[in-house]
């Protein structure tokens, strides 16, 4: 076969990015600035989604100033119409969103039976019911345009453990993350979209770092004895949404630094 005629060549690595758009939310900090920044550097057009129009508007310069291209959406994804708006815009942009980055998520850091029933609602529509709803709304999009796509939840390794310390319902959004991602795939996998998430252990990010501030400095206590660096997470962030991973779909990766095992 000639060469420049394989639609695989060797090494099948592409992380070419370039006529994607990618929708990342929970972008105005830790996380999500960083997977931003990423995507944009990869070639993608990036829209930051957040709630902060200030943040926004620094991680749009901080991409553009890269050589990027970029623009900010106020996101509240606990608001459906927030959620709708937000897809309509960010197609005004750039065009049909092609590739999700579900990142936005709040920590209860409360023990479940001292939770008010506000912070149950908004822990519960922040972390999962607004990413299934912009999920579905994005795949609906991918659909009627006959394009393919790809989905990355993030979800966290407290879905897969946790120690009875205060987060019970954050661990069970981030488990049903897992599981939304392994789900969807099932069914939009006829429509080319592939849906997958990423599991992080503790990396250091806003709120990480809140947590570390209250409860005190625990890395001696994880195996490594170190927080993960949001670096650490680009590669499989760009295998997921790039070419390199045509074939993958369903699948949740977990990037802990060892710390499931401990």
């Amino acid at each position: 076969m000639n060469a420049t005629a394989d639609p695989y060549p060797l090494p099948n690595v592409s992380n070419d990015l370039e006529g994607q758009v990618a929708l990342v939310t929970g972008a105005t900090s830790g996380l999500g600035r960083r997977f931003a920044r990423v995507l944009a550097a990869a070639g993608a057009q990036v829209i930051a989604a957040g709630r902060r129009r200030e943040r926004l508007d620094e991680v749009v310069a901080e991409i553009e100033s890269a050589g990027g291209a970029a623009v900010g959406v106020e996101i509240d994804m606990t608001d459906t119409a927030s959620i709708l708006a937000g897809v309509d815009a960010a197609e005004a942009a750039f065009g049909t969103v092609t590739i999700l980055v579900n990142n936005a998520g709040i920590p209860d850091a409360q023990r479940a039976h001292k939770m008010s029933i506000d912070l149950i609602d908004r822990v519960i529509d922040t972390n999962l019911r607004g990413p299934y709803v912009l999920s579905c709304e994005v795949a609906r999009r991918l659909i009627d345009a006959k394009l393919p796509g790809r989905q990355i939840n993030i979800s966290s390794m407290t879905g897969a453990h946790y120690d009875g310390h205060g987060a019970a319902l954050y661990s069970i959004t981030k488990a049903g993350i897992a599981r939304m991602s392994e789900a969807l795939a099932v069914e939009w996998s006829r429509n080319r979209i592939n849906v997958n998430g990423i599991m992080p252990g503790a990396f250091h990010s806003e709120m990480m770092d809140g947590m570390v501030e209250r409860v005190g400095d625990f890395s001696e206590m994880l195996p490594r004895k170190r927080l993960g660096d949001p670096a650490q997470l680009d590669s499989t962030l760009l295998y997921l949404c790039s070419p390199a991973s045509d074939a993958v779909t369903g699948t949740v990766i977990k990037v802990d630094d060892g710390q499931g095992s401990r």
